[in-house]
């Protein structure tokens, strides 16, 4: 049934029914008129001259502190795609591509090339950047993109200035955006939606998030049950993990990945020649970390220490590819590679912005930082247990242990978070997705989503590669239109397998990587 849409102004007693839900502060406001992050209607217009005249987009405003309604205000950029049936609409599909810190004002363009038309013509694709990001109230820390590098392994003789580097990070984060960054959080954004949800009218959203955005799904949900409609997680993040443990799980993911990529070489030596039994094809790769750790490895331009190799962790999730690349670093090793472009493995800095306003260079730094600092206050304070931290899982987790557990500017932290952290343990009907083989998010990741979402359904493609699957051809495409399309989850969880697994089946969607992860290797 299509959604109601609420009247300009609404009566008391519908007002008392949105703002609780917003913020509990705000419930004695209930008898006064709407507030005005309420009472607003966007005013679409084309979002830019290059863009389709369908695609729209707006500017709405929403407190920073919703516990502070009448406060200070930011904008919110929203966008949308109108769905291609006024018969056949449902409502909305709000959409997000991750992060924290990914801009999502584009989404509804990017997909609307690859959802199927079936989805396309039941909902309005709604894309919005979240609070601090893009177009919405943009933030910075005015940080140098080495200052974004945050790939940084434990070293002893370096790790004073390593912690600097964080404490670096941290106060120019506060000295800049101090009072702002303990509502840049995922709750607040949550709240950001539900502001979008009513502005457009409608009594529920439907939701697809990608990565990060399957955390802020899953705290929509938690905050505001009964306005969730159908929503699909697409490799999901792992809620009782947030945030430290998230990055940590980067390192616990990489070492089965590492282990099938071994066995799988090993099979084909003939082709590939980096040792015919799974050990030996560890020692190749061994080995040559150790030389590039002695003198660097010259390889596309670029010279790799031994460090820059293990930071490319993500490349063992695809098989093939790793394959293609250890043989390429193996040639330049021995003076046999080709030069082309150098590539300085530095963060890529945001490309110009299509719409609006001009975003700083470090945004998404910025926001992705504020967002993993101030969403939990579990971050260690003590410098000391980063570094006995990072020892031990580089022992447990050698390819990618000590950069994960390094230490990060969280410690540093200033502002706490406005909240403490949301536990998930709603039983809101969700449809979560899941390759066996994500790099981002690997499959336990996935498992920790759906036990924490005790209505959810997974489907997990088997032998699936990449990060992202809706709107890939994957064999989860069909499972996740039926359930946006009808409405009905599957009897139970689904397992599928991947037709081609050996290389990548990521989306091909501007699902963003965290910032400061260098481009050699690890673009997987």
């Amino acid at each position: 049934m299509r959604s109601r849409r609420i009247a300009p102004v609404l009566a008391a007693s519908a007002v008392a029914a949105l703002i609780p839900a917003l913020t509990p502060a705000t419930a004695s406001a209930a008898a006064n008129p709407l507030p005005q992050h309420l009472d607003q209607r966007p005013a679409w217009h084309r979002c830019n001259s290059a863009a389709p005249a369908s695609f729209q987009c707006a500017t709405l405003k929403v407190p920073l502190d919703y516990s502070r309604p009448g406060g200070k205000k930011i904008d919110l950029a929203i966008s949308r795609i109108k769905a291609t049936s006024t018969a056949e609409r449902r409502g909305v599909l709000l959409l997000n591509p991750g992060g924290p810190g990914g801009p999502g004002l584009d989404m509804p363009q990017s997909l609307s090339a690859e959802l199927p038309k079936s989805v396309q013509r039941k909902y309005d694709l709604i894309g919005f950047d979240p609070r601090g990001v893009g177009q919405s109230s943009p933030i910075s820390c005015g940080l140098t993109a080495e200052e974004e590098n945050w790939q940084r392994p434990y070293k002893a003789a370096l790790f004073a200035k390593d912690v600097k580097w964080a404490r670096t990070v941290a106060e120019k984060c506060d000295a800049k955006q101090g009072d702002e960054l303990p509502h840049i959080t995922t709750r607040n954004t949550a709240r950001d939606m539900d502001v979008i949800r009513a502005v457009l009218g409608e009594k529920k959203i439907s939701y697809l998030g990608y990565s990060y955005g399957t955390y802020l799904g899953a705290v929509y949900t938690q905050m505001f049950p009964r306005r969730s409609d159908r929503i699909v997680l697409d490799s999901a993040i792992d809620p009782a993990r947030i945030w430290r443990g998230m990055i940590q799980v980067w390192a616990e993911g990489s070492e089965p990945a590492f282990t099938r990529w071994s066995k799988w070489t090993a099979q084909r030596h003939a082709t590939y020649k980096l040792g015919n039994t799974p050990d030996k094809v560890r020692k190749t790769f061994w080995a040559l970390v150790a030389q590039a750790n002695k003198k660097p490895i010259e390889l596309n331009g670029a010279s790799l220490s031994g460090d820059d190799i293990r930071a490319g962790r993500a490349m063992f999730f695809s098989v093939r590819e790793a394959a293609e690349q250890i043989v390429e670093l193996k040639k330049a090793a021995a003076g046999k590679g080709q030069s082309s472009t150098p590539d300085t493995g530095a963060p890529e800095r945001p490309a110009p912005p299509a719409f609006g306003r001009a975003v700083p260079a470090d945004n998404y730094s910025a926001s992705f930082w504020a967002v993993v600092c101030s969403d939990t206050r579990a971050w260690p304070r003590d410098p000391e247990q980063y570094r006995r931290d990072a020892i031990r899982d580089k022992a447990k987790y050698p390819l990618y242990g000590d950069f994960a557990s390094h230490i990060k500017p969280c410690a540093f932290w200033k502002k706490k978070g406005s909240e403490p952290a949301t536990t998930i343990d709603n039983k809101v009907g969700v449809l979560t997705l899941q390759n066996e083989w994500d790099s981002q998010t690997p499959l336990p990741s996935g498992l920790g989503m759906h036990r924490a979402m005790k209505g959810s359904r997974m489907v997990t493609v088997a032998g699936g590669v990449g990060h992202g699957i809706y709107g890939s051809k994957s064999c989860a495409d069909k499972t996740a239109t039926a359930y946006l399309t009808t409405g009905k989850l599957p009897a139970k969880d689904v397992t599928c397998k991947a037709p081609a697994p050996e290389r990548s089946s990521a989306a091909k969607l501007p699902i963003p990587m965290p910032p400061g992860i260098p481009g050699l290797l690890s673009r997987f």
